[in-house]
């Protein structure tokens, strides 16, 4: 009564998973300890599975360790990987390809195959092997629960428990095995050999119960029942030895059997006469049951360590890199406001000629604050500095766009190329069009495309108010003896020197200088605002089950730059006040001056020399800026080629692998997971230095699209298709600070 059915491992192919785990963990985390931490456990995790999947394991309980490691290591990992981003390939061959399900020991798996049912086919997104389709793991989990039943009567026979409690034990398994048979009826994917087995321990099973409460009804003196019940037992080993005699043995069961009978008729023909009844007159067998579906929770191994136990869930991953974009908009929003403050105070100042025009109450010298403003012009590298950053400009432009325009070129010719393979194969040609598949890739260099073309309109209203300005701003760059020629001289006006208005005007502008110094330290304070919501996201993962990024990051946000915004809005409010007071008593300044057409002609010019240095020093920095942003967005545009380069090798494969299986179609069914992919390129680009990209660029419609699972034709099976994810990258337009760049 030995035999026990048992279920073969899945077999699979070697699949590496070090290249594209070890691609997401650097694209993740920057170079340092903790990024070399976690590919050498991405080498170790290769190396688990090797031994889990590549070597055969003993038929010992022991041999179960490591692939309950491998299991408790990829539930760890699930939920740390975006793994609908990365490209693996995974190849099965049916469990119940070839062989017998027989030999070793019982597996009590009632649990796992109601897990696989349960969970596993519910997020498998399409249709499964016969080996793993709901109905094969239903069947399976129901004859393991009769082996486990089966392994109590065992251990309760063995340990010479009462007639009583074996009897209800055996009676309950016949009723498992009973059920598991009927299950089984109407299964063609499983081996022959299981249904005869089943019949067989149905049968054993019931005989072992009679057996035991004939033993019970001896005790109670009932020794027609006694004989009765050992009749319909050997009835019951006769007809499993009759018919299933070569997949079990049921000869010790039966001698024991046909030895009690014989004594019982022996002793009741010549001493108790008791009257046998019918089988169908005996009370029932109580039934006793000692099994039940375990539930499957990690870890399952006592020796399980995570070895990514570091690394955060991707939803913690995802939220935090959402909260560093709600930071980063938050500071750009405040330092945005400051800037575009300080531009307009230029500005008003400028138009007044302030405060040159309380420097040159003589006339006659070039005023103190445009000389300052020539130094700074030229000490910034004056026009040509300017001239060869916007000589550049369209060829970074240029370069950007032959990235992505050959990133277009490869998604186009495979599409090509899949169009005629389904046009020539038709309905065998079952997999996901490309052009369904390329959607959100092409959505996302779509918007690549649209802020480039936002650029290319930026980069002329630059260029634009260059041309308007260069005039001065070269007449800025010359020596201090041709700029003093250069300006009208005009009669003296020292009779203001003294005068109140004058004195209350540069009271006034030295209280707006306070004004834009307190915002460049502001500016500074912002910036240097570091906080990190990890520890925040991953208590409330632990808490929750869930992460409301939004409430968490704006509460955060509110602590940290609360105070700053309010210092922000009086300072704003506080230069309003001044530059009203300074509009009114530059009226009176202006009334009280010389009028007459030199000195008209000198403020004049002083003013656009003003206007000049304040347009050159906003010109440079868009120009820098904008430098930059193509810099930066050439690293995008490198990542976008290479994910748009790994879905259609990906693809290639797909397509080869299809193609061969339209050749030879084998009974082998193979699960072939290609995800949309996210990767670094092979090759690291080498861009030119420059900062971090930044945390603002075009919010992509998706990462990456996904790739279809290629089914052999002829298969019923429709091919996944994963749902497009979350933004990659940073988002946000660039030219984030400056008027007149997309955003």
């Amino acid at each position: 009564m030995a035999t026990f059915i048992s279920v073969p491992l899945k077999k699979s192919s070697e699949v590496d998973l070090v290249k594209p785990l070890s691609k997401f963990v650097t694209a993740t985390y920057p170079p340092g300890e903790e990024q070399t931490e976690y590919l050498r456990a991405v080498e170790e995790l290769n190396k688990l599975r090797k031994s889990a999947l590549g070597r055969p394991l003993d038929k010992h309980e022991s041999s179960l360790e490591i692939l309950l490691r491998y299991y408790d290591q990829l539930c760890a990992i699930e939920p740390k990987f975006p793994f609908p981003e990365l490209c693996l390939t995974f190849t099965w061959k049916d469990a119940f390809d070839k062989g017998s399900l027989f030999g070793g020991s019982v597996k009590l798996g009632d649990g796992a195959f109601a897990h696989i049912k349960d969970t596993v086919l519910s997020a498998l997104n399409r249709e499964p092997t016969m080996d793993i389709s709901p109905e094969t793991v239903g069947t399976l989990s129901q004859i393991m629960l009769s082996q486990a039943q089966e392994v109590f009567v065992l251990k309760a026979t063995a340990d010479k428990m009462k007639d009583a409690i074996v009897a209800k034990l055996a009676n309950q398994a016949a009723d498992y095995y009973g059920d598991a048979f009927k299950q089984c009826q109407y299964k063609e994917n499983l081996p022959k050999e299981v249904l005869p087995v089943l019949a067989a321990k149905h049968c054993m099973m019931q005989a072992t119960a009679e057996l035991r409460q004939s033993a019970l009804a001896n005790q109670k003196k009932k020794f027609g029942e006694e004989i009765a019940r050992l009749q319909h037992a050997t009835e019951l080993v006769k007809t499993a030895a009759s018919r299933y005699d070569e997949y079990v043995n049921v000869k010790d069961l039966s001698d024991k059997i046909n030895r009690a009978l014989t004594a019982a008729k022996k002793d009741n023909d010549f001493i108790y006469h008791d009257r046998v009844p019918e089988v169908k007159d005996l009370e029932p067998i109580g039934k006793a049951s000692l099994v039940k579906a375990t539930a499957v929770q990690t870890p399952l191994s006592q020796k399980f360590s995570d070895l990514f136990e570091k690394m955060v869930p991707m939803a913690v991953q995802q939220s935090v890199s959402a909260a560093n974009s709600r930071k980063a908009d938050t500071v750009n929003r405040l330092i945005g406001s400051m800037r575009e403050a300080t531009n307009l105070c230029n500005g008003v100042l400028a138009s007044l000629n302030l405060p040159a025009a309380l420097e040159d109450l003589s006339g006659e010298a070039v005023p103190q604050s445009i000389l300052e403003k020539s130094r700074a012009v030229v000490q910034q590298g004056g026009l040509q500095s300017i001239e060869q950053l916007i000589k550049d400009l369209p060829e970074l432009l240029q370069r950007n766009r032959e990235i992505l325009d050959e990133s277009f070129k490869m998604l186009d010719d495979e599409e090509a190329t899949d169009n005629e393979l389904r046009a020539k194969f038709n309905q065998r040609w079952n997999r996901t069009p490309s052009g369904d598949l390329y959607k959100p890739l092409r959505a996302e260099g779509n918007n690549f495309r649209s802020v480039l073309d936002k650029a290319v309109q930026a980069d002329q209203v630059v260029k634009e108010r260059y041309t308007a300005h260069c005039e001065m701003i070269a007449l800025l760059c010359k020596p201090e003896n041709e700029l003093s020629a250069a300006i009208p001289s005009a009669n003296p006006a020292k009779t203001l020197q003294g005068s109140e208005v004058v004195n209350v005007l540069r009271a006034q502008l030295a209280q707006l200088d306070e004004v834009k110094r307190e915002r460049e330290v502001l500016e500074g304070e912002v910036k240097s605002v570091t906080f990190d919501m990890t520890t925040k996201f991953l208590t409330a993962l632990a808490q929750d089950g869930a992460i409301n990024e939004e409430a968490l990051t704006a509460s955060e946000l509110e602590t940290r730059y609360g105070s700053h915004t309010q210092r922000v809005q009086q300072n704003l409010r506080r230069q309003e006040e001044l530059l009203s007071q300074i509009q009114v008593s530059h009226q009176e300044f202006s009334a009280l001056k010389q009028s007459n057409s030199e000195a008209n002609n000198r403020e004049e010019v002083l003013k656009k020399l003003a206007s000049a240095h304040d347009s050159y020093i906003e010109i440079s920095s868009n120009i820098k800026e904008g430098t930059k942003f193509y810099n930066d967005l050439t690293e995008i545009l490198l990542k976008f080629q290479n994910k748009c380069s790994d879905i259609v090798f990906a693809r290639k494969t797909e397509r080869d692998e299809l193609l061969k299986y339209s050749l030879t179609v084998g009974n082998s069914l193979i699960f072939l997971f290609l995800f949309q992919t996210q990767q670094q390129p092979q090759a690291k680009p080498q861009p030119p230095a420059r900062p971090p990209p930044p945390n603002i660029t075009p919010q992509a419609a998706s990462t990456s699209a996904p790739i279809s699972t290629p089914v052999p034709p002829g298969s019923t099976n429709p091919p996944p298709v994963a749902p497009p994810t979350g933004p990659s990258q940073a988002q946000g337009p660039p030219y984030p600070t400056y008027q007149g760049y997309p955003g």
